[in-house]
């Protein structure tokens, strides 16, 4: 089984729970993807408030130091998926620091962007869902290596960009709201969603599979990872159009 999220490996599922251990279920993912998407709301609402009442400079460290805690442990996840049940709610409350800060500087140039940018998330999780459960949207092994072949390339191009900018190379055309920067975050933007067709894939395969429980955790770790990648694309995208517009 492919799949172009880095952490949902194909060689996740091998090993097989015991005939008698619990096993990961659809139902269960659920419910500890939105246990994580609650942590994340309920962080990002305390650091925009934080950001608001201190200031970003008192803010910064916070920003930083969660970034980096947040890195480490999805590479700890990605390496020892046993310990998801831990390290996956640790994540994300990092996450939900830094997008609420984030929100919040983005908020404070564009008016209501923040809350348009999680309406279209979360429509955007509904809509594909849907698509996929009534099979308008199926995780062929086509679409599973095309999707990976779009990764693969946004990856380099995220690469190519931050050597470019370290170079001293003006990277303006990419960040501002010009036609080719929003075509580009329209295109990221769309890989992204369709990345939750691919998640919706693995865990669907996860309970055919018999994968053990603990999978449960892993698996909704990896499908937070696409949202806040979503929900930060679509943000980027919609300051983007306001820029333009302006």
């Amino acid at each position: 089984m492919r799949t172009s999220n880095p952490l949902l490996r194909t060689d996740t599922f091998d090993l097989r729970a015991a005939t008698a251990d619990a096993t990961m279920t659809v139902l269960g993912t659920v419910h500890k993807t939105a246990f994580l998407v609650l942590i994340v709301l309920g962080m990002a609402m305390w650091s925009w408030q934080e950001l608001a009442a201190q200031g970003g400079q008192a803010m910064y460290p916070w920003l930083i130091g969660s970034t980096i805690v947040a890195a480490v442990l999805a590479l700890v996840t990605a390496f020892k998926r046993t310990i998801a049940f831990v390290t996956a709610p640790l994540y994300a409350a990092c996450e939900g620091v830094v997008l609420g800060a984030i929100s919040a500087l983005f908020e404070a140039r564009f008016p209501g962007i923040a809350i348009q940018a999680t309406g279209l998330t979360a429509t955007t999780l509904l809509a594909l869902l849907f698509a996929y459960r009534s099979g308008l949207i199926r995780a062929t092994e086509n679409f599973k290596l095309g999707m990976a072949a779009a990764m693969g390339a946004i990856l380099l191009f995220y690469l190519a960009t931050w050597i470019a900018r370290l170079c001293g190379v003006d990277m303006g055309w990419l960040h501002g709201g010009g036609l080719l920067s929003i075509g580009i975050s329209m295109v990221v933007v769309v890989i992204a969603a369709l990345n939750l067709v691919l998640d919706f894939d693995f865990i669907e395969q996860g309970e055919a599979n018999r994968a053990p429980k603990h999978m449960e955790w892993y698996a909704a770790f990896g499908l937070l990872v696409t949202l806040v990648w979503l929900y930060l694309e679509t943000l980027r995208l919609l300051a983007k159009l306001q820029s333009n517009r302006d």
